[in-house]
């Protein structure tokens, strides 16, 4: 497509040499005076815009072409604005310059000379634009929705980046709540797949025996129910991504035809005997540990190398150096703007409190507890209270019933760290009953942990 090129002069034999002139390089809009102009380029949103300083009502004055200037620059910072006018004065290039114009022309003008500046103008605003997108890809604090300023989370962001230009099939692992979908999602938003589905399913969330129609699909007829033909994730994501939660939870025999779509890149539908193609890239995430779920036959080996093309190891919350305090400056900024709360701020205690919590639960529980501290929060601050975490205010000194407390909390987050969650085995570890470890969680104001990413 031709780039987009907008005249504004309130001569129309000049605006037709123009359009005659560029034409060839450009599609080409005319306006006449300010107004004409604001309402076309902000329909069409030119690269090049033209212009005379001297519009109407006042076509004597540069003061029109001026503004004009302003208001185009206020819709679209990234125009280049040439000026074209017979008011060569230097006073008036110097205020169209410092307008933010990029050149400035005299009547009568060369056209050899205006061809091969409006060239350049192009060029250069193509150039900032893709400078404004790197700048934009590889913010280093913000990535996708991603914050994190650690190196477990810069290599995170690395890897993210090399694989947008790929289309090989990822395996994302870390614990529950470390953000293994917002990971898919990213990749996926990033790569040629852009404008394809995201189709998320949570294999650990539907019963066995609707979970193979679920991700392939029904034929009318094919069971009790199938009252019509039914496409599945596997097919709905066709041209996008198919992203695999959970996938340790697949059992086996739907293992078996997953593995047989990722090397085919065909399925059969259920009560179907016609092979489908299927062009889908799977993007899959677990906090299973996928070698001992092989060793003990609950994993198969082919499928694993077939998902782990690409690895990518997404670090606890307790890793990662100053995020946490980065991530619940953000997760503020959101909530408070949502309760009309914006001069909420953080107290000097809530900052030691959240540097000192090992959050078991991870970025989801960082983002739950700053969910109800800003509901909780009075006077614009908010304290280690409202967060839940007033046991991990520091302190001169220790007594024995906040060192007892510090040590039975560490204790029980260590052990719902290494069971994923689960209380039964937590609590046979440590040697307590099941209700015991549960009024114990909810003495020390521990949170369990989700079992699902």
């Amino acid at each position: 497509m031709k780039p987009l090129l907008l005249i504004v002069d309130d001569d129309e034999t000049i605006r037709t040499q123009l359009r005659w002139t560029l034409m060839q390089e450009f599609e080409v809009l005319e306006a006449d005076d300010r107004p004409s102009a604001v309402a076309a380029f902000t329909k069409r949103t030119p690269d090049l815009v033209l212009l005379d300083l001297g519009l109407p009502p006042h076509p004597g004055s540069p003061a029109e072409g001026i503004a004009l200037i302003g208001e185009l620059l206020a819709i679209d910072s990234a125009v280049k604005l040439i000026v074209i006018s017979g008011q060569g004065e230097k006073e008036n290039a110097v205020r169209a310059i410092g307008s933010g114009a990029y050149d400035f022309f005299c009547k009568p003008v060369d056209v050899a000379e205006l061809k091969a500046i409006v060239g350049r103008a192009l060029e250069v605003g193509r150039l900032e634009r893709e400078f404004r997108g790197l700048q934009k890809q590889f913010d280093t604090d913000g990535f996708e929705g991603m914050l994190g300023q650690s190196p477990p989370m810069q290599q995170v962001f690395g890897s993210v980046r090399k694989l947008a230009t790929a289309d090989a099939p990822v395996l994302v692992l870390g614990e529950s709540g470390t953000g293994k979908e917002v990971v898919a999602l990213t990749i996926h938003r990033r790569s040629r797949r852009a404008e394809g589905p995201f189709v998320p399913i949570n294999c650990g969330a539907i019963p066995e025996m609707l979970l193979e129609s679920e991700l392939f699909g029904h034929e009318k007829g094919s069971f009790t129910g199938a009252h019509m033909q039914r496409s599945g994730r596997v097919e709905t994501a066709s041209g996008g991504t198919l992203f695999l939660d959970e996938i340790g939870e697949l059992p086996l025999p739907l293992q078996v035809k997953m593995l047989r779509f990722l090397q085919d890149q065909q399925i059969e539908r259920v009560g179907g005997r016609k092979p489908i193609k299927v062009d889908t890239r799977v993007i899959a995430a677990t906090n299973v540990d996928l070698q001992k779920a092989m060793k003990e036959g609950r994993f198969r080996e082919d499928l694993f190398y077939r998902l782990a093309v690409v690895v990518v190891t997404l670090p606890p919350l307790r890793d990662r150096e100053n995020d946490v305090v980065l991530l619940a400056e953000s997760f503020l900024k959101k909530f408070a703007a949502e309760q009309n709360k914006r001069k909420l701020r953080f107290t000097k205690e809530a900052i030691s409190a959240l540097r000192q919590y090992s959050w078991p639960g991870n970025v989801r529980e960082l983002e739950n507890r700053l969910k109800r501290a800003v509901i909780m929060a009075e006077d614009a601050k908010v304290t280690p209270t409202d967060l839940g975490l007033e046991a991990f205010v520091q302190s001169g000194s220790l007594n024995l019933k906040d060192a007892r407390d510090q040590l039975e909390r560490e204790m029980l987050t260590k052990a719902l760290r290494k069971h994923r969650g689960k209380i039964s085995p937590a609590a046979v570890e440590l040697g307590i009953s099941r209700p015991t470890f549960y009024e114990m969680m909810e003495k020390l104001g521990i949170q369990k942990p989700s079992e699902e990413e």
